[in-house]
């Protein structure tokens, strides 16, 4: 038994080497078409939902490498089905594909000047997130998957989906409705991968977590209540604004002095407040609007039960009322510990060893969270910062850049992860 063992993982290595050797020269070809989409995308951002121009030349390609597209998935969402020689289960593939109301404010001879509106105001468009760079990987693997389908035991589905930053107000959009419309069927997906490039990790590098590795994003909105009156004369009124100041302090208690952070990382924030109009006037109520950050669905329950309770009871101590919403708007981004497992040696041959490296949860949100929820999925983090940057830009910022050389390790890493996954689920094997 040991020795057929020893024969089948010398096979196996040796056609992984060879599937290897063989791709390479794809990649060499697929590089400067990769750099060079990344480019115009960037020149040419649109906004959630919005993302027309962009799904035509995503749909454009795909049809032009034979593979069977769909559009107007989730409104400007594309989905490519490419079918393998040979039998076998589905992988997902995703990229987002959406930029950011953000004008751009650096030295990139193809920066963007694009400009639209958004919620009433004139805003500048860009790319601020390296969605541009996520849309050409998957181009780059689209078009080398397509040329090596004898290599392909089963089906890929490409997947570049709209709306990742989150739909226009009074709109769906995003992986919520890509799943609710039906995304992960007909195949339907056995397992899902995806990337994100990181402006604050060294080219050449990848980065992952098991289980919980991005958190759950909830908005809250709290209304509070109190009774108006003159500046001069708070006893004869209920001061609302004091007591959202109350509510502030209660609610970072339930993170210092209730939340298990030895387990997993939490956060409430409150990002805005609304009360009153001028400097002499108690104002009747007030309106806070934030968001809580959770890597433990435990934690989560528990978290949100107490500012429930909270919330009213601190209103009331100070003679006022309040009511609390709260509402998910992503789910915790959970890569299966078991499948991480299986994949880490795809990602460190096409990396190398020390070029893999585990890392701490981040408290960002991803909505790649909703197809986790319905399939098992791995989602790792790319290095996008030029080797050597110590100032690098933060994402969602005007300054944001990323290294163009860093993204064929993202091609070679979704192509070696698909057909290395395929493989070892193939009947037979």
């Amino acid at each position: 038994m040991r020795q057929l063992l020893s024969v089948f993982c010398l096979l196996s290595c040796s056609l992984i080497m060879a599937q290897q050797a063989d791709l390479e020269k794809e990649y060499s070809a697929i590089e400067s078409k990769v750099v060079e989409w990344r480019r115009d995308i960037h020149q040419n951002p649109e906004l959630s939902n919005r993302e027309f121009k962009t799904a035509e030349k995503i749909a454009k390609h795909l049809r032009s490498l034979g593979i069977e597209v769909t559009t107007n998935v989730a409104h400007t969402g594309v989905v490519g089905i490419l079918k393998g020689d040979h039998p076998g289960k589905v992988v997902a593939l995703r990229a987002d594909i959406d930029a950011l109301p953000v004008t751009e404010r650096n030295d990139l001879s193809f920066k963007s000047t694009v400009t639209t509106e958004f919620l009433g105001k004139k805003v500048g468009v860009m790319h601020a997130c390296g969605h541009d760079t996520h849309t050409a990987i998957l181009m780059g693997v689209a078009e080398v998957l397509s040329k090596n389908t004898d290599k392909i035991r089963g089906t890929i589905k490409f997947i570049f989906q709209p709306a990742e930053e989150g739909p226009p107000p009074g709109e769906e959009g995003g992986a919520l409705l890509m799943v609710k419309e039906g995304v992960l069927k007909n195949p339907d997906v056995d397992v899902i991968f995806g990337l994100h490039i990181n402006s604050q990790t060294p080219v050449g590098v990848i980065r992952f977590r098991p289980g919980g590795a991005m958190a759950s994003a909830q908005r809250f909105v709290i209304n509070v209540k109190g009774k108006q009156t003159h500046g001069s004369q708070p006893w004869s009124g209920v001061d609302p604004i004091l007591i959202s100041a109350k509510i502030i302090d209660g609610l970072q208690t339930i993170i210092s002095r209730e939340a298990n952070l030895t387990n997993e990382a939490a956060v409430i924030s409150v990002g805005k407040i609304t009360s009153g109009v001028r400097f002499n006037i108690i104002p009747e109520s007030a309106e806070m609007i934030g968001t809580i950050r959770t890597l433990d669905y435990d934690m989560q329950k528990q978290i949100n039960r107490r500012m429930e309770e909270m919330v009213p009871a601190i209103a009331k101590a100070y003679g006022g009322d309040a009511t609390i919403e709260i509402t998910t708007s992503t789910d915790i981004t959970y890569n299966l510990p078991e499948l991480v497992v299986e994949m880490l040696p795809s990602l460190k041959r096409v990396a190398g060893d020390e070029n893999v490296q585990m890392q701490k949860a981040i408290t960002g949100a991803e909505d790649f969270s909703y197809f986790q929820r319905e399939v098992p999925g791995f989602y790792f983090f790319l290095g996008g910062m030029t080797p050597g940057n110590t100032t690098p830009y933060p994402h969602h910022t005007p300054d944001f850049k990323i290294d163009d050389s860093g993204l064929l390790l993202g091609v070679k890493a979704l192509t070696e992860m698909s057909l290395d996954y395929l493989n070892m689920s193939a009947p037979g094997q």
